[in-house]
This record gives C-alpha cells, sequence and structure tokens, in this order.
C-alpha cells in the first residue's frame, strides 16, 4: 500500500525495531525518516543508518511533531507516510518498562523517558478519574470495581509494581479459562493515557496530511477498536465529497484531500496469526492524497489528559 519508489522520500513514523524502515530501504534512492519517541529503538536503528549510507535519519520525537520534523529536515513534502501505533513487542517484552503483567516490573509505562508514571496516575487520580481512564481508554466494563480495588488497596501500601496491580485487578474482575488475563483491558487504559495515544493519533494523522504531496500514501496499522475507528473516521471525512441537504442552505465544505484505498481493513491471514500471534488484531487502512489543500486541524476529543487528572489529585 506504501509502493516505495527510487527517488522518494518516506516517514517511518513509528521506528520501533526498523522493519518499516528497512523495508522501504530496500527500494533503491528511497529516503527515509524515522520517528520514535523512545530513545532505545532510536539507539537501536544505529546500525541500520549506517548501512543506509546517508538514507536514514532517525529523530527521537512523538510522532504528532512529523509535520515540524519534515520541516527541520528541510523536507517540504514526502511521497509516504506509515504508521503502526500503539506498544511495541521490544516494549512489551521488557520488564523494566511496565507495559506486561506476565513481568513483574515497575509500574512505568511510559513509552519515551519523561513525564509520569503508570504508577504516579494510580497513586494520585482520584476514583473517580480512575474509573474514566479505565473505562474510556480500556474499555473495561468493571471499571468503577477496578477503580475502587485500586483506592483501596493503596491505603495500605503504594501500587509499584505491574505484579501488584495485576493481583489487584484480578480479585474483582473475573475471566473464564481462554479468556484474556483480568488486567488486560486495564493494562491497555492506563497505557493509553500515560502516553496520551489517542491525542497522539488525532495529531499525527493531520499532520501527515499536511506533509504528503499529492499522489503521496498514508498506511496505518491499528491494534485496537479505539484506534481504528480514530483512522477510519479521520479518512471518512477527509474523503467525503461535498452535497449538502436538499432542506437546508448549501454549506462550503473542504474538497476531499484523501481518496481511500481499503474500503474495508486489511486484516492478517491465518499464516501471518501462526508466525505471529500479536498480529491477530491489526487492522491496516490507507489512503493517497488528492490535490486539494489540507482540512483544517479538529479539535482533540474532551476525554480525559494527565495533566487535568494529575492536577485534581
Amino acid at each position: 500500500m506504501l509502493a516505495p519508489r527510487d527517488g522518494g522520500v518516506y516517514v517511518d513514523a513509528t521506528f520501533g525495531a526498523g522493519g518499516y524502515s528497512r523495508s522501504i530501504l530496500e527500494v533503491p534512492g528511497t529516503r527515509v525518516i524515522g520517528i520514535d519517541r523512545d530513545r532505545t529503538a532510536i539507539a537501536g536503528g544505529f546500525d541500520l543508518v549506517e548501512g543506509a549510507a546517508g538514507r536514514l535519519t532517525l529523530v527521537e520525537e512523538r510522532f504528532s511533531n512529523l509535520a515540524g520534523i519534515c520541516a527541520a529536515q528541510g523536507i517540504a513534502g514526502v511521497d509516504g507516510v506509515v504508521m503502526d501505533v500503539g506498544v511495541s513487542s521490544m516494549q512489551l517484552d521488557q520488564a523494566a518498562r511496565g507495559f506486561s503483567f506476565r513481568l513483574d516490573g515497575p509500574l512505568d509505562m511510559r513509552m519515551g523517558h519523561d513525564g509520569p508514571t503508570a504508577a504516579d496516575v494510580v497513586a494520585r487520580a482520584s476514583e473517580a478519574d480512575l474509573a474514566n481512564i479505565i473505562y474510556i481508554f480500556g474499555e473495561e466494563r468493571h471499571s468503577r470495581a477496578v477503580a475502587r480495588a485500586i483506592v483501596a488497596a493503596r491505603k495500605e501500601a503504594p501500587i509499584a509494581t505491574t505484579r501488584q496491580l495485576a493481583e489487584i485487578i484480578a480479585k474483582v474482575v473475573w475471566s473464564k479459562p481462554g479468556e484474556i488475563h483480568p488486567a488486560t483491558r486495564t493494562f491497555q487504559g492506563l497505557r493509553i493515557f500515560v502516553n496520551a495515544e489517542l491525542d497522539e493519533l488525532h495529531l499525527a494523522l493531520s499532520a501527515a496530511e499536511q506533509v504528503l504531496k499529492p499522489g503521496g500514501r498514508l498506511v496505518v496499522v491499528s491494534f485496537h477498536s479505539l484506534e481504528d475507528r480514530i483512522v477510519k473516521n479521520f479518512l471518512v471525512e477527509r474523503a467525503r465529497a461535498g452535497g449538502g441537504s436538499r432542506h437546508l442552505p448549501e454549506v462550503a465544505q473542504a474538497a476531499p484531500s484523501f481518496a481511500i484505498l481499503t474500503k474495508r481493513p486489511l486484516t492478517p491471514d491465518d499464516d501471518e496469526i501462526s508466525a505471529n500471534p500479536r498480529a491477530r488484531s491489526a487492522k491496516l487502512r490507507a489512503a493517497e492524497r488528492t490535490q486539494a489543500p489540507a482540512h483544517a486541524e479538529a479539535s482533540l476529543p474532551a476525554w480525559p489528559t494527565l495533566d487535568d487528572v494529575l492536577r485534581g489529585g
């Protein structure tokens, strides 16, 4: 879907282990700007930078700032932007990063290395804020019970590790054999909240719209319904043609800035899921930039933010 070509400039907005960048660079004459807020990922890409002989630039930054990053590199427009959103396998598999309840470690969950941790949120957020965070970002139906349990437990002792939190959750959320771990949705909600992942995605999509040349491709891989819904709604809105109601005066509407390439999201086949079980929930959506100007950036949804929650906690 990205269709890299000789002479093209591409943004790998979620560099991670460098898989997408490596594949793009296999096309002769391509240039890649790789972005990741995790300096561990950036450091891990140094060998690829050396091997690319000047065709790969890595930047430690949030991908919401990809337009500013391109401008700083002297790039006015790019031929493609690819995003693989959410937590990476590398982050999940490092106990010290605190993303997974499978491995006991500090309750951190930060993709970068600054700002409040999940432990800070668990310690300071009110019961109501915790319930909202877990319900909105984790889609956990038992969010109020989980929030109550967290508040009760933190009165007895600080909740500092992933195992502590998982055990607290398991006492109030039950799962049948074969179902996901009781803590899965709460951990997802805290991680998304701590990293402002959904706001970042909203901003990154708008930034990609600004930097893509006409004919440039936007490709996004997401892993759960909250992310996929944001991508879908963004592309549908940006691809919508004018047409108003016959009962109302004609309202000026921006021309479509994207043409959607995937009527339905592409999903992994059985062979890919067998080789990589973590791909089972992946959905890929793609679109091509039109000649129309970028649309005005929409306001972010009014959901809880770190600043508001910790200021009131």
